[in-house]
This record gives structure tokens, sequence and C-alpha cells, in this order.
């Protein structure tokens, strides 16, 4: 068995992924002209899909149209936006802590899936309680689901040197094959229904609608304004805080942060458990401001869709919140792009997927639109 200090098969990779993706120091170019080009690149790349694929020029204008419109062209568009948007900000807020610390955590969707189980739990279990204490304990026991689920991976990786890609894939299939077997039996599925799905959650446990006043239609909920609140405390928390330095510490160079004293096994443990509470209190926001129960699949692929989301933010927390706000964009216009255009939303799933490649290999970005960089460099060497 490999001590939790051995390096096992693949860390290098993940090691060299990791230093793609973490914002080490401020960089305009890296940190603002790389992703608005893979974006602009993606998108172009989306069009010329569409035309090797039979779309006339004219459908391709539309939709992107469509695009625009669906998601930030009305009050309801938007509201539509910010709701796609607030779960992949607070996985990506996650998913950054642990690239932050060096851990490569892939286990988001299984950390959210259970959280959400959990908060639908305590959402239709405990009643006759108010709002005002009902929505906080389902809430916070998303968290803790997330949490505990998330500190098995960090457990392992510190006493016995697992490597947290390979821990944390196995606890989401764990977590799908839980989340089945709980929603076909007591008391978790729906008395007199014989198909998975739970109990609804009570009125006193839904997250509050923003905007109701103005349209009960909008669902923007009260988990946008949480989401806000997380990224201003993990912000806090990694540039602001002693244990956020040896998270960044720990990320940057183990054997030094080791040297120093921190307790790196305490530290693995610590930020994947910060990372899963973080995913489930998502989980915990899809039940309890959007769909009101669970059943099979709830989770949409929220947990991997994050994974994008925390790279194309480079692993700040603003960076997150941007990235997730653009990935909620892309995908309540996905939705008016399909109806309005009929073009399939598959093709979002291919945009998001080149905005990847692109934010990985940012050398790629730079060869295709050089031009791009060398007015940058000259207007840094004017600078000085």
């Amino acid at each position: 068995m490999s001590g939790p200090d051995e390096k096992p098969a693949g860390a290098g990779l993940g090691d060299e992924i990791l230093k793609r993706v973490v914002v080490r120091r401020f960089d305009v170019q890296d940190i603002v002209l790389v992703p608005i080009l893979s974006v602009v690149i993606a998108l172009i790349l989306g069009a010329l899909t569409m035309l090797a694929t039979g779309v006339g020029f004219e459908t391709i204008g539309r939709s992107f149209v469509a695009l625009f419109t669906g998601s930030l062209g009305s009050l309801s568009a938007l509201s539509e936006t910010l709701t796609a948007a607030t779960p992949l900000i607070l996985c990506g807020l996650g998913l950054a802590l642990g690239f932050r610390a060096g851990l490569f955590n892939i286990g988001a969707e299984g950390q959210l899936i259970l959280g959400g189980i959990a908060a639908v739990a305590v959402g239709f279990m405990l009643k006759g309680l108010p709002a005002i204490i009902h929505i906080p304990l389902a809430l916070l026991a998303g968290m803790v689901a997330g949490a505990l689920w998330a500190s098995i991976a960090g457990w392992l990786k510190a006493a016995t040197g697992a490597h947290e890609v390979i821990t944390t894939i196995m606890l989401n299939f764990i977590a799908f094959r839980l989340t089945d077997y709980l929603l076909r039996n007591p008391p978790i599925q729906k008395e007199g229904r014989s198909d998975p799905i739970s109990e609804s959650v009570l009125e006193s446990a839904q997250l509050p609608k923003l905007l109701a006043a103005l349209d009960p239609s909008y669902r923007l909920h009260l988990g946008f304004l949480i989401a806000l609140l997380a990224v201003a405390v993990v912000y806090w928390v990694l540039f602001r805080s002693t244990i956020g330095f040896e998270f960044r510490a720990s990320g940057a160079n183990p054997e030094a942060a080791r040297y120093a004293g921190m307790r790196s096994g305490w530290i693995i443990v610590l930020v994947m458990a910060c990372a899963g509470a973080l995913a489930g209190l998502a989980g915990a926001n899809q039940v309890l401001g959007v769909l009101g129960r669970a059943s099979p699949n709830f989770s949409a692929g929220i947990g991997f869709d994050a994974i994008a989301v925390a790279l194309l933010g480079r692993s700040h927390p603003v960076g997150v919140l941007l990235a997730g706000l653009l990935f909620g964009a892309l995908q309540a216009g996905g939705r008016q792009m399909q109806v309005a255009a009929g073009v399939s939303i598959d093709l979002i799933a291919i945009i998001q997927a080149l905005i990847i490649v692109f934010i990985a290999a940012p050398m790629l970005v730079r060869t295709i639109v050089p031009w791009a960089f060398r007015a940058g460099s000259g207007a840094r060497s004017g600078a000085r």
C-alpha cells in the first residue's frame, strides 16, 4: 500500500493539468483575454459545425440571435440564465477550492446528488416548522451530506495515498446507485408510487422566488443570492484567512508546505469536505428552489459541467462566478435557440466542450489569434 506522500501513476498528469487551471498571479492575458477568445472561437466553430451539417446562413444567424434573446433578451430570459447558473457557481467554487489545494476532485456530481437527497428528506420529513428555520435546516443537511461524501475521498488520499480522481469517480457511481435505491424505497419514495420519485418538499422548505411579485412564472430563487454570498466567502477564505493560505501553499508546493509544518493530511480532508459542502449546497438549491422533489438524474450533469466552469474561471472565485453566468446563459439561450431556429441543443454542449479545449490549451488560442497577444504585450511594454 502506498503512503500519502507517494505519487501514484497519473499523478504527474494531474499536476500538469492543475498548473494550467489555477491562477497563481494576476495576468490580464491569461485571466481575461484567453477565456474571451476561447468563447469567441468556440462560437465560430459552432457556426462552422452547423454549416457542415447543412444548416443555412440565415438559420445560423437566427440561432445566434435566439441564443442572445433566450439568455439576456428579457427579464424572463435573465431569470432563466441566473437560475441555471446558480448550481454551476456553487459546484464550481467547490472544485476551484480543490484545484487551489492541488486536488482534482471529479466527484461533485455524486456530492451534489446526495446533498439534494438529504435536503429533500429534511424538506418533507420535518413538518410544522416555520420557513425561517426549515429552509436553513434543509440547506445545512445538503451541505453536511456533500461534505461527508467528499471527505471519504479526502481521507483515502490522506491515509493511503489513493488518488482522488479515481476515488471520486468511483464514489460518483456509488452515489448514483444509492440514489436509485433510496428513491425506490420508503421513506424517500413518494407514497403510493411505484416509480423512483421522492416525496415533494413542503412549502416551508422551498426557497422563495425573488421575482414572484412581478410574475409567478419567473424561477429565479433565493439560491442565487446564496451563490453570490458563497463567492464572497470562498474569496475571503482563500485570500484573507490563514487556512486559505495553507490551502494555496499546499497546492503550489506540497513539499514546502509540509516542511513549514502544515498538516497535509488534515488539509486534504478539510479541502474535500469544503468542496463537498458546496456541491451538496448546489444539490439542495436544485431540489428546494427549482424541482421541489428528487428523481433519477435530477442533477442533470451539473457536477460535471461545473468542472468546465472551474476550468474557465481559472479556479478564482470571481472567475467561477463569471464562468457560471456564461454557462447559465448558454443553457438558457440554447433552449430558446432550439425552439426559435430548430437547431439542436446538443450544439451548446459542443460549444462548451470547445471552450474547455481552448482554455486547457492556451497556446492553441495564441496560435490561432497571435495578433491579439502581440497587441497586449505591446500595451504592457508601453505601460512599463
